[in-house]
């Protein structure tokens, strides 16, 4: 997860499509691709937790038309995400990797560009994510807050959607997501995008594989961004509980008085 949301620039074209899963260094690559395209980069994580409600329920929107029956879900998830990831350079992280046909649709001479992990690692990694999300609690905790009050709904939207139709999964969110949701996504990309639009990339690899694929120059003077988002995600997480917990509190304390003052004028 990055620092801040980016912030669209009118007139500027998604150049890559990044469709690497969560926990593959996608922050990291994030950092990358807005230091070589110049322009502002989507990541899903940053923009849906730390950007405006609008991210979070226009992609519950999305998500709630797949998997695509009719002309009518097609028009509709085409526009929406044109409509929301207009103005970046790239888009990364969820639930951007998801929608790879359809962003192809919609940007054909953009890259595709999967970043890549240790599968094992990965496993374990995401697994720690899934099961720190999906307590039962943060859904009334986060109920206060925005964004993040649609957070939860949102994860039971990609469950119930896309999810479960690239990974054949049960439809509800799960705390162990197993390795063979990743096969399966390798597979996909394979499947849906021509092999000379598609590059595999591993973050560790710093600039030449990644400026190569984009036709770059290396940057000079500048090392490759090394961003842990993991303790970044569990800082947010730990304030945003904080700030749940004193809202509720506000607002039970006013509840409180409220009906104490009621009860002595009706007396």
């Amino acid at each position: 997860m990055g620092q801040e949301a980016s912030k669209p620039q009118p007139g500027t074209k998604l150049q890559v499509i990044g469709a690497g899963l969560p926990r593959t260094g996608t922050a990291s690559f994030s950092k990358a691709l807005e230091i070589l395209l110049q322009g502002p980069v989507y990541h899903g994580g940053t923009q849906n937790c730390k950007g405006s409600s609008l991210n979070l329920k226009t992609w519950i929107s999305i998500l709630e038309h797949t998997p695509i029956r009719s002309p009518e879900d097609e028009k509709f998830v085409l526009s929406r995400i044109l409509a929301l990831i207009d103005g970046y350079v790239a888009i990364t992280s969820a639930p951007g990797f998801c929608f790879v046909p359809e962003l192809m649709r919609l940007y054909p001479d953009a890259k595709v560009i999967c970043t890549m992990r240790n599968t094992e690692a990965w496993d374990k990694s995401v697994d720690a994510i899934a099961a720190a999300s999906l307590q039962w609690h943060l859904k009334v905790i986060f109920f206060p807050l925005s964004p993040m009050r649609h957070f939860p709904r949102y994860l039971e939207a990609l469950a119930a959607g896309r999810w479960a139709e690239l990974y054949h999964t049960s439809g509800k969110p799960t705390k162990h997501v197993g390795t063979q949701v990743w096969d399966r996504h390798i597979q996909h990309l394979r499947e849906v995008v021509p092999p000379e639009k598609l590059v595999f990339f591993d973050v560790r690899d710093g600039w030449e594989p990644l400026c190569k694929a984009l036709g770059c120059e290396v940057p000079k003077g500048i090392g490759f961004p090394q961003i842990n988002e993991r303790p970044g995600m569990e800082s947010f997480a730990r304030e945003q509980v904080k700030q749940g917990l004193i809202r509720w509190i506000l607002i039970i304390g006013t509840a409180a008085t409220a009906i104490v003052l009621w009860r002595f004028w009706v007396r």
